[in-house]
């Protein structure tokens, strides 16, 4: 394990302030991809529908129950609940819907 500087974690942890879960987004809401966590099989099936970091996502659908239906690299993905909460995002114009 690599060691990291106090100051290092700390700009980090404020870096991460910013940033919640695809879930909590509204419809409309655009974000970026921060990362994403889960097994292995998860996170290949991640890699494959385009969720890698730096790309941007938007939601469609997000009724607050029932799978999110989402649109990055220009594909419509439907998404369970427990998967888009597993993708952190960093919402563009401020805020989300929490």
């Amino acid at each position: 394990m690599a060691w990291r500087s106090r100051s290092a974690c700390v700009s980090r942890r404020l870096a991460l302030d910013d940033v919640t879960t695809l879930l909590s987004l509204g419809p409309g809401q655009v974000g970026t991809v921060v990362g994403c966590s889960g097994g292995r099989g998860l996170m290949g099936r991640f890699a494959a529908m385009g969720f890698t970091p730096g790309s941007r996502v938007t939601v469609l659908n997000n009724y607050g129950r029932g799978p999110l239906l989402v649109l990055i690299h220009g594909a419509r993905v439907a998404l369970g609940r427990g998967e888009a909460s597993r993708v952190l995002v960093r919402p563009e114009g401020g805020g989300h819907r929490g």
